[in-house]
């Protein structure tokens, strides 16, 4: 329950699909504080899969001198006419996560769109704070300039692609690209992005938002580990938060997906209605009954199916577009 909220019963706004597909939802928030004060949770079972034969194992040079940066490459190779590219950013709050968790998602994306795929394994916070995971985004989008042609890939054709924080990421990667314009993204796809540092400490949602598995407890954490300072005061950079930027003038077209019961609703709200206002062709989904990563435990209810085709019919359409 929202701690803002401890007496509310809300699950009876979750969508029926979602109810029945995860009956337990109503209890289920993480208290990532009390799980990171006793150290980093073990990665999930997940990470040891095998990978598919077409996903590579690479790294390249971490930015300013730093570690270097481990990368999926998923479907690549010259196979006739380039190909368009997804730069995608796993979620985790900033603090955890990985790429080898999302391999089979990322490779049906490869698999349907025709497309490379490669899949970020940048730094976590609170180890590294920002700017360092928008750091390894931008130098994982130099590479992929710089590589195009030997990976089979359109360099007019990237489109960066986040969930959750990954999508926090994704947003201020356009931000950083547009303002150096060394290396254009054809398109962001932002699935419920963690943008806004303010939500759950200097602004409380509505009592029902926020609810279920990430709330504004949750988010204050993560925000304090990747800021490295308490969240939601009036100090904090823009090129963190991107909600806080005062131009979105000039960022590429965008697509923002997000669930209505999500503590993220109000700022993927806000933002695509930014965009809109600053001329970015903005387009923006918003579910009702639906709580932070839906799609993700629930991914044959019927409302996930919905929500997955949007961003699918959003990614096809941005690959076809003209530059």
């Amino acid at each position: 329950m929202n701690p803002n909220a401890p007496d509310g019963d809300y699950t009876m706004l979750i969508d029926p699909g979602l109810r029945m597909a995860a009956p337990d939802v109503g209890a289920t928030t993480i208290d990532f504080e009390r799980l990171w004060r006793k150290g980093r949770p073990p990665a999930p079972p997940e990470d040891s899969l095998p990978l598919h034969p077409d996903i590579a194992e690479i790294s390249i040079p971490g930015p300013g001198g730093a570690p270097p940066l481990p990368l999926l490459v998923m479907n690549a190779g010259a196979r006739g006419a380039p190909r368009p590219i997804v730069l995608f950013l796993h979620g985790g709050g900033y603090i955890g996560g990985s790429v080898r968790r999302e391999a089979p998602r990322m490779q049906e994306v490869a698999r349907v769109h025709d497309c490379i795929v490669i899949c970020l394994d940048y730094r976590l916070a609170p180890e590294a704070p920002f700017p360092a995971a928008r750091d390894d985004s931008y130098a994982a989008l130099a590479w992929i300039h710089a590589n195009a042609e030997v990976l089979g890939g359109d360099a007019a054709r990237i489109v960066v692609f986040g969930e959750s924080a990954g999508a926090g990421l994704a947003a201020q990667l356009t931000l950083v690209a547009r303002d150096r314009g060394e290396f254009p993204i054809r398109a962001q796809i932002l699935v419920y992005p963690m943008i806004d540092d303010r939500a759950g400490s200097s602004r409380i949602p509505a009592p029902h938002i926020g609810s279920f598995i990430w709330t504004g407890a949750s988010n204050r954490f993560g925000w304090k580990c990747y800021l490295g300072t308490e969240p939601g005061g009036d100090d904090i950079s823009p090129e963190a938060a991107p909600a806080r930027a005062t131009d979105l003038a000039g960022l590429p077209p965008a697509w923002i997906g997000v669930g209505g019961l999500d503590l993220f609703v109000d700022e993927s709200i806000a933002y695509a209605q930014r965009l809109i206002a600053a001329g970015v062709p903005t387009g923006l989904l918003v579910l009702p009954g639906a709580y932070h990563g839906f799609n993700r435990r629930a991914p044959d209810a019927p409302i996930s199916r919905a929500f997955n085709a949007a961003w699918n019919e959003a990614l096809t359409g941005y690959f076809a577009m003209g530059g």
